[in-house]
């Protein structure tokens, strides 16, 4: 399982260079598309197309190449096999049938992309893309909206507005996205800015809506993104006298809000000293 550069030719490691000029055949998603970089290295083993409408067939291939003793490299177009592309169901199958599986590490987007957002957390999330049709990505939005973790998405361009759109209409206006667009490639172009701005900043250029996307969302701000009953009822249980964790874990129990997101807002409240208003929302 080798890694490949994202765009830039250079940022390939030697160890990949050897292992794909040493191995009796590689796999790659799009064999046109990869004769290109092989070719700017001096390299040109036999190829063989594994992408997601044949992965199933050419795992079968493999198999057999492996049987007769060959070892084959499996390439994406860019960056690392079987995240967000072709490769998980080849490698299961290999595995299934004895075979070692080596990852030859390099290039991630997600990596890449995270490494310069700089949403500070001690964790993140990789989505991956996100369902093509609105109703389902919403769903999934909501789903994802109480996370504590950096979200990583990707997107393809013809479809990165309208999940910003998605984006702005579920979550917190205040959150901040991160757009990596053609990360390491000649218009490379990372932003930062409130999620409220994030549509504004897409059409005051046509040029933003090209090329591939990692987008980055910050953790939920802490109570922010809980609903108004899950804040009332933690709050009553805390005006009643019961200790921050127990009201915490009571009012996730009774809504089903994130117990931590709780017990982060219990604290706040606590060492606030304040008493919230328990009134409802008009």
């Amino acid at each position: 399982m080798v890694a490949t550069p994202l765009g830039n030719l250079r940022d390939i490691t030697l160890r990949a260079l050897d292992v794909l000029r040493a191995v009796d055949v590689v796999a790659a998603e799009d064999t046109r598309h990869s004769q290109r970089l092989l070719a700017a290295h001096g390299i040109s083993p036999k190829m063989l197309p594994v992408h997601e409408h044949n992965e199933q067939e050419g795992a079968t291939r493999i198999l057999a190449m492996l049987a007769a003793g060959q070892h084959v490299a499996l390439i994406t177009d860019a960056g690392t096999p079987a995240v967000s592309d072709p490769g998980a169901r080849l490698v299961a199958r290999v595995q299934a049938e004895g075979y070692p599986v080596v990852p030859v590490p390099g290039p991630c987007a997600a990596v890449a992309a995270l490494s310069v957002s700089g949403l500070a957390s001690g964790q993140f999330r990789f989505i991956g893309f996100l369902p093509a049709k609105p109703a389902a990505r919403r769903a999934e939005l909501e789903i994802l909206r109480g996370d504590e973790a950096v979200l990583v998405f990707y997107e393809a361009p013809h479809r990165v507005r309208e999940c910003v759109e998605d984006l702005v209409a579920v979550l917190e206006p205040e959150r901040e996205i991160v757009f990596c667009r053609e990360l390491t490639k000649l218009f490379e172009q990372v932003a930062r800015m409130p999620l409220a701005e994030a549509l504004a900043w897409l059409a005051a250029d046509p040029n933003r809506l090209r090329g591939e996307f990692v987008l980055l969302l910050a953790p939920v701000p802490k109570g922010e993104g809980l609903p108004a009953d899950a804040r009332r009822v933690l709050a009553l249980l805390l005006q009643e006298g019961v200790p921050v964790k127990s009201a915490a874990k009571l009012a996730a129990a009774i809504t089903g809000a994130s117990k931590n997101a709780l017990y982060d807002l219990a604290l706040e409240m606590r060492d606030a000293g304040a008493t919230p208003d328990l009134r409802p929302s008009a």
